[in-house]
């Protein structure tokens, strides 16, 4: 039986090799390389405060269509272990510290957004852009959830340490201080950026299919 990570209906399923060594060879090379990628995406930003406009959205969304759910779920569990060990990976740095940071809940709400849009593309959906920027924008939702519900936990847990919350965080209206910042601000941004990451990846899957 042929090793494989991802599925025919995958830009990866298409062009990757047909032995099982090279598969094998090729997806931990992939999901390495990924995880770079998602890396430089995290560090192109507009650094507005709390949360930053970088490009990691976009890129796990592309990577997992490209990829399929598993490639895609390994890609960003890397690229997280990465960060956490202290590589500077995230859009403000990196380290253990960086669990309490207002963004950590977006990044572990990459995990499933690689998982939905994975299975989107293992399922058909790589080259029907509609459909892929349907799974793209479901799978964002879930990224701004992950948000802003480990956001609230997070200032939550400093109130009632005593400690001091960011000033941008109102003590009286947590809930609606925290939508207002760190997550309508993006909500435009986000929709262009899945909708260019399903352009991009159904044009690379027709280019793909030629190939092949």
């Amino acid at each position: 039986m042929a090793l494989t990570l991802t599925t025919p209906n995958t830009i990866l399923g298409v062009l990757e090799p047909k032995t099982n060594t090279e598969r094998l060879l090729s997806n931990v090379a992939v999901v390495l390389i990924g995880s770079l990628l998602l890396a430089a995406a995290a560090v192109t930003k507009v650094p507005l405060q709390p949360v930053p406009v970088n490009l990691t959205t976009f890129a796990v969304a592309a990577l997992a269509a490209g990829f399929g759910w598993r490639i895609g779920v390994a890609t960003v569990a890397l690229y997280i272990v990465e960060g956490l060990s202290g590589l500077p990976f995230f859009a403000n740095g990196g380290g253990l510290a960086y669990v309490m940071s207002p963004t950590f809940g977006f990044i572990l709400g990459y995990l499933p957004m690689a998982y939905i849009i994975g299975q989107a593309a293992d399922r058909g959906a790589s080259g029907r852009v509609v459909m892929l920027f349907i799974a793209m924008l479901i799978a964002d939702a879930v990224v701004f959830a992950f948000g802003y519900l480990y956001l609230l936990s997070a200032a939550g847990i400093i109130a009632s340490a005593g400690g001091a919350l960011p000033k941008w965080l109102n003590p009286a209206d947590l809930a609606g201080t925290a939508y207002n910042v760190a997550v309508k601000p993006f909500l435009l941004w986000d929709a262009l950026k899945m909708l260019f990451a399903a352009l991009t990846v159904t044009g690379l899957w027709t280019l793909s299919k030629k190939r092949a």
